[in-house]
């Protein structure tokens, strides 16, 4: 049941003693804005690692041709490696189970032209599944898919810069783009985060492309996304068994590391892992030592409000209240302290945070932020803390008699 009187003689005390007060929450909000400010840069770090990927998938596997530099089982050294939809083909049946997205690619630089427009672009004629290992986000129309493959329809996917130049007065969908003189129905358009770049690219059915574009089934390199349950230590022995079947099927020498070359994000992710892990480990003992200190501190202050307190236990214990009167009053005092000092002093932090933000990225910290749930158990753990540091010498004193505290120095 609330009692008034009880938090009357509180917020009383609390005034009558502004120094003590304010110096108890001076620790508690102190150590509560370290902190937030330690943890949100260490998201920050872990923020700029993440967007250095990009939004493309971060489980990929790129697998290039190149030239063998040694002989091998009577091949001489200098052969071309040329890739062909086969090869695609063999990938997914030595490996179906363990690949989640997979599509090879031919890369064109064409010149297009709409109504007098005209432009260079890239074009990438690519299977459907790119979509998805690129991230692409189709905003208009659709994407290429089996259908046009299957019947090597001329129809293309377009950057929305390439929507932007070409077609500023009129919707794209629908209308046909000439590219090197060829024309493509323009079936839909996307957009990509990763900026202007990627989003002046088109992209067409990889069948149709081969056809147009020299009648062959040669495929410059394949691009392809394995399982994402697996770990990173199971992906770089993915991909390093992709790179052994390939060399067997090309007699390609296995100390030969430029005839087939495979580049797996595991590795990079896999690095980027370790180091924000061990920066987290850090952040978090750092932070765990500033918490202490702010537990080391709150306590001590505690213990020393009690013995100054100790006249007036004995003067409230004269005057009849009970030892549990005494305590709780004593805990509630520290309490609420602890508490709307935890608060100012997580929003001093959310606010340096905010403030500083946008000169950090810099420094390899992008959108530092902390998270409010990690805070608040931070502050709990202090109040906590002050509570129990405060209910030990507050329940000796109030269980000495009057007249011996009333003497105490």
């Amino acid at each position: 049941m609330f009692d008034l009187d009880l938090w009357r003689e509180i917020f009383q005390s609390i005034n009558k003693n502004r120094t003590r007060s304010l110096l108890s929450g001076f620790t508690v909000a102190f150590a509560i804005l370290l902190f937030a400010i330690l943890f949100g840069i260490s998201n920050g770090l872990q923020n700029y690692f993440t967007e250095a990927f990009g939004t493309d998938a971060n489980n990929s596997i790129v697998i290039f041709p190149g030239m063998t530099t040694k002989a091998h089982k009577g091949l001489q050294a200098g052969r071309l490696i040329r890739f062909k939809n086969e090869d695609h083909d063999f990938i997914m049946d030595e490996f179906g189970d363990k690949v989640q997205y997979m599509t090879s690619k031919v890369n064109r630089n064409v010149t297009a032209t709409f109504k007098g427009e005209k432009s260079n672009y890239q074009l990438r004629a690519v299977h459907p599944e790119y979509m998805f290992i690129e991230n692409n986000v189709v905003s208009e129309g659709r994407y290429v898919n089996q259908n046009d493959l299957d019947r090597k329809t001329k129809v293309a996917v377009i950057g929305k810069v390439v929507n932007d130049e070409l077609f500023a007065k009129e919707n794209a969908i629908g209308k046909y783009v000439s590219l090197n003189g060829i024309s493509f129905k323009v079936v839909g358009i996307f957009t990509d985060d990763e900026g202007d770049n990627e989003e002046r690219v088109i992209y067409v059915p990889l069948t149709t492309a081969q056809f147009l574009y020299g009648n062959t089934d040669f495929i410059d390199f394949m691009h392809l996304t394995y399982n994402p349950e697996m770990n990173s230590d199971a992906a770089l022995a993915f991909g390093t068994a992709i790179t052994k079947k390939l060399k067997e099927r090309f007699s390609v020498a296995r100390s030969d590391q430029r005839a087939i070359r495979v580049h797996n994000m595991a590795q990079g992710t896999k690095q980027v892992d370790m180091m924000t892990f061990w920066l987290t480990v850090i952040i978090f003992i750092i932070g765990m030592g500033t918490l202490i200190a702010g537990v080391v501190g709150i306590s001590n202050i505690m213990i020393f409000i009690v013995k100054e307190r100790t006249k007036e236990i004995g003067i409230r214990k004269a005057l009849g209240a009970s030892p549990k009167s005494i305590v709780s009053m004593i805990l509630l005092e520290s309490i609420l302290i602890t508490t709307i000092a935890g608060y100012v002093g997580l929003l001093i932090g959310v606010g340096v945070l905010e403030w500083v933000g946008p000169s950090l990225e810099q420094y390899y910290i992008k959108d530092p932020y902390v998270s409010t749930r990690l805070v608040v158990g931070a502050t709990i753990t202090l109040i906590i803390a002050g509570a129990i540091a405060g209910y030990f010498p507050a329940s000796r004193a109030s269980k000495i008699k009057p007249i011996v505290a009333l003497r105490n120095d």
